[in-house]
């Protein structure tokens, strides 16, 4: 369904969000009966893999790995082409689900959630889109997607710029020609390491403006070896349950030593043995990467000498050497020839710490006394990540608050699937959850399969509305907190800790205790009852509220 209005407009739960998560918990929904319905702002399905289409766009999880896991017929029929799956090629895939399990009877598209209200004396969540249409849900849940906000940095005079502007988040659907023209591009990131190297094939002139130097590992992508997809097909039980005993659900070859455990010619030849394989696989090669300061440092040693050899000018490479943050504190780039870009005599490297841009005027840009003349402007600068798409929504709480009001100081929730004072609202993937430091499908899977066990739970037990309790909560974020503090992850101003964005509050959003540590707690309060959490009927509601409502 693509119309903007809906034929019915009262639900048992309404998802938002046409990515993995939204598309996996409609399936769970509808197996269970309930009537369900998901409204998505795109034209398609596909939700980060849908926006982010541009040039070099590529997943840096093993193909074999990085897609569902529910369905052994859905693992068995599909074939991957190459070890890192291109953007292309994963959309293909997400489509192919959604047909395959026919979904898109209950999706709407082209239809953006702006706002909603909880209406206490219908117990139940009122949305409304921005066509105007207003829909009753008892339970609303978001899978809005942990890196979706994007964000363009402000810039004096960016609005008088008559090039071309695009942000690499929110590609045109139409295919972008960059042939013979002067164009610029911010952000050396993750996008931004993907999208360079393509954008410098078709660019008369690049200029890429770098606030911050990344590290970035080679991909050494290429077609998948048959052996390697046999194997899998084969072994897709045993694997996926060994990549989910993991703390990133991913099956990577951890390291068992600390580097400081190793002789100088151990650690090189484990970095050296990690490099040629590539992929962030290089990060674990030491078991406290993230933990030790000088066993990182050893590891972030190895990758700037990389960078010098790869980089023919001196000067330019000591631009590009990250000396910031610890290396995996920020998301590590996976690339395929990045370095070597800057060693093309049409790429250059400007240097933004020292001459930051001043300002746009109508066709170029001026920083350190130089006019850059442009004919287009590629924004990587990332996304408001985890609670940035959450805020936006604009869904009103019981006690009159946002999401956006209501994290003035960082965000609150409850194992990261609830928050106080939102009853009835799941967040997959939400801030406190393990998400975007693992393989976020098997997170994605983990929080919808919960959320559809919950609801069952509640059809059985007579239950109409869900509540996280605050001491709960207060203990989880607690938690977060603590165990961030113990890692290097927190002395980095990266995204993770939502120092990108202006004016966030500077504190850890996802929880980095480990995969399967947070399932094993996720269970644990379901053994004991879904502790932590207040359930009551219709008739219970109307004789007292639940016991995690604060006073007024």
């Amino acid at each position: 369904m693509t119309q903007h209005q809906t034929s019915n407009t009262h639900y048992d739960a309404v998802v938002v969000g046409a990515g993995f998560a939204g598309l996996y918990m409609l399936h769970r929904l509808r197996l269970q009966g309930l009537r369900a319905h998901l409204f998505e702002a795109g034209d398609g399905v596909g939700g980060t893999w849908y926006w982010n289409c541009y040039p070099g766009a590529r997943c840096d999880v093993d193909s074999m790995q990085y897609s569902y896991s529910w369905s052994p017929q859905l693992q068995q029929e599909w074939q991957w082409t190459e070890r890192y799956p291109a953007q292309e090629e994963i959309l293909r895939y997400i489509n192919h689900v959604a047909d395959r399990f026919d979904l898109r009877r209950d999706i709407t598209l082209s239809t953006r959630i702006v706002g909603g209200q909880w209406q206490a004396a219908q117990q139940r969540w009122r949305v409304r889109t921005e066509h105007g249409q207003e829909v009753s849900t008892q339970f609303l849940i978001t899978a809005t997607g942990c890196l979706s906000e994007s964000r363009l940095p402000a810039i004096e005079g960016l609005e008088d710029f008559k090039g071309r502007i695009h942000h690499t988040g929110r590609w045109p659907k139409t295919p972008v020609d960059f042939t013979g023209l002067r164009v610029g591009v911010m952000g050396t990131g993750a996008s931004g390491i993907q999208a360079i190297p393509q954008l410098a094939k078709q660019a008369k002139q690049l200029y890429v403006f770098q606030r911050t130097p990344n590290f970035s590992v080679p991909a050494w992508n290429g077609p998948i070896d048959p052996a390697h997809q046999q194997d899998w097909l084969q072994h897709y039980p045993e694997y996926r349950a060994k990549a989910r005993s993991t703390r990133s659900a991913i099956m990577y070859d951890y390291g068992t030593q600390s580097a400081l455990e190793m002789t100088p010619q151990e650690r090189l030849e484990e970095m050296e043995r990690r490099w040629r394989k590539g992929g962030t696989n290089f990060a674990h090669s030491f078991s406290d990467t993230f933990t030790n300061r000088q066993s990182n440092e050893l590891l972030g040693d190895f990758v700037r000498d990389k960078i010098r050899q790869a980089v023919h000018d001196p000067e330019v490479a000591q631009k590009l050497l990250p000396h910031d943050h610890a290396i995996g504190t920020k998301r590590i780039g996976v690339d395929t020839g990045y370095y070597e870009t800057y060693n093309l005599p049409h790429v250059k490297l400007i240097d933004l710490r020292k001459t930051p841009i001043e300002r746009f005027d109508a066709t170029a840009a001026l920083t350190g006394g130089q006019r850059l003349e442009l004919d287009a402007m590629v924004f990587a600068t990332g996304f408001d990540a985890v609670t940035g798409a959450l805020e936006r929504l604009n869904i009103v709480g019981e006690h009159g608050r946002t999401f956006k009001q209501l994290w003035q100081a960082g965000p609150t929730s409850y194992l990261g699937l609830m928050t106080v004072g939102f009853p009835n609202l799941f967040t997959i993937t939400g801030p406190g959850s393990p998400s975007i430091l693992t393989n976020v499908i098997i997170s994605i899977e983990q929080h919808v399969e919960w959320i559809a066990d919950c609801l069952a739970f509640m059809q059985k037990q007579g239950h109409t509305r869900i509540d996280p309790q605050q001491a709960a909560q207060d203990r989880w974020v607690g938690h977060v907190q603590e165990v961030a503090a113990g890692t290097l992850f927190v002395t980095a101003n990266s995204s993770y800790m939502g120092a990108n964005i202006p004016g966030k509050p500077k504190v850890f959003l996802p929880y980095i205790g480990g995969f399967s540590t947070y399932v094993a707690r996720c269970e644990e309060v379901v053994r004991k009852g879904y502790e932590g959490f207040d359930f009551s009927s219709p008739k219970a509601a109307e004789r007292q509220p639940t016991a995690s409502s604060p006073s007024a």
